[in-house]
């Protein structure tokens, strides 16, 4: 069996979750695992390296927006975290995201070229990797990443913000800190995204797909009365639900909805911060952040339609858990998020045809997928994991 170490940048969230899922279900098959985060909470039950302080998050920041330097910062704290890894020996490496203002990828890579025999799996969840800044570039229609990122970003302002623009220097260095690693194989949860890594200068590995997934006994059809509490009875439910609410998660888009809808409708927004529920028009329900993730079912459950109106993503979780929860997914043609709502013609709407379509009865029918459920991605990474690591204890 296999020593596992798992490092992302949270183990809160879309991607922590999906780390702390393959943990239990890799020391379920045996293997003895850690998962090393650069920020938020320490999860209760798990093994796990906390990398940095706050001061350090704190000062790589600054760093990143003064230099537009985001993965250049966090040097001592990832020399501590070298230490730490060389005392766990570990076989297998999966790394997630490791933008995130905690980690220095010039220190940690060249660690990883210095071990062969360890296993490396990347797991890509958006496109900060083979860039020269930007996690996401389709709404700006920025294709310089196939050549070179060079000139006047115009995603400068974007996460991870910066107040100057290095993306000339940073493409050029980080495709030479992330090319010639041997034993590694990238993963994407998209078809979407691995075409566009496929256009990158990591073309060169192996590169697989396998899905995300949810916990379906999690989120299920749930019957409650959470209509009844918000006097909705007779509406039609049109849920969105972000961690983060802006322009490119659709926010715009539900605001501009709101003013053509007619009274059998009721839009219900959840994540959005206090001063955006001040701002919100009368006639949207606006509902700020919840770690109750039973809260979060009940409303999928009681959704006529779940709406994903993002501008830019790769395989938005948020579609999974609707779905599971028995409500149709629309969404717009976008990066990998057709993929994960399972969508078909009727699910996929242009900009301009929104309001045709909420003029017209909704029915659309919930998908049934067999790598709904978190189990399957499971599996595809245990089999990876396993393969060529067969140790005798």
């Amino acid at each position: 069996m296999s020593r596992i170490l798992f490092i992302n940048s949270v183990c809160n969230g879309s991607t922590g979750t999906i780390c702390k899922n393959l943990y239990k279900a890799s020391e379920e098959a045996g293997h003895t695992c850690c998962i090393a985060y650069g920020r938020g909470d320490e999860p209760e039950g798990f093994n796990t390296i906390k990398i940095g302080s706050q001061l350090d998050i704190y000062l790589h920041v600054l760093k990143a927006r003064l230099f537009d330097a985001s993965g250049f910062g966090s040097k001592k704290a990832t020399k501590d975290l070298i230490k730490q890894i060389e005392e766990f020996k570990p076989d297998v490496i999966h790394l997630h995201n490791i933008h995130g203002y905690y980690v220095n990828i010039e220190i940690l890579f060249h660690y990883l070229k210095q071990h062969p025999e360890i296993k490396k799996i990347w797991t890509l969840h958006d496109c900060w990797t083979f860039t020269g800044h930007c996690s996401h570039y389709t709404y700006r229609k920025c294709n310089k990443w196939q050549t070179c990122c060079d000139g006047a970003c115009p995603n400068k302002k974007e996460y991870p913000k910066s107040w100057l623009s290095n993306v000339k220097s940073n493409f050029k260095r980080k495709k030479e800190i992330f090319n010639n690693v041997d034993n590694m194989i990238l993963v994407t949860p998209s078809k979407w995204l691995k075409k566009e890594v496929e256009k990158s200068y990591l073309k060169g590995y192996l590169i697989e797909v396998i899905n995300n997934g949810v916990d379906t006994n999690v989120f299920k059809p749930t019957p409650s009365n959470i209509k009844q509490q918000y006097g909705l009875e007779d509406k039609k439910v049109i849920l969105g639900v972000s961690s983060v609410w802006n322009k490119m998660k659709g926010l715009d888009t539900f605001i501009e909805l709101s003013k053509e809808l007619d009274n059998q409708y009721q839009i219900v927004l959840i994540g959005l911060n206090k001063k955006q529920i001040e701002q919100l028009p009368c006639n949207i329900i606006g509902i700020s952040r919840t770690e109750n993730v039973q809260e979060l079912v009940k409303w999928y459950s009681a959704a006529d339609v779940y709406f994903n109106p993002t501008l830019e993503d790769t395989y938005p979780t948020t579609n999974l858990e609707a779905i599971a929860c028995g409500a149709p997914v629309i969404t717009f043609n976008t990066g990998g998020s057709p993929e994960s709502a399972f969508a078909g013609e009727d699910n996929i709407i242009e900009k301009k045809d929104i309001f045709n379509f909420f003029k017209n009865d909704i029915n659309l029918e919930v998908p049934k997928s067999d790598i709904l459920d978190f189990k399957e991605m499971n599996r595809s990474y245990l089999n990876i994991y396993s393969k060529g690591n067969d140790k005798c204890e």
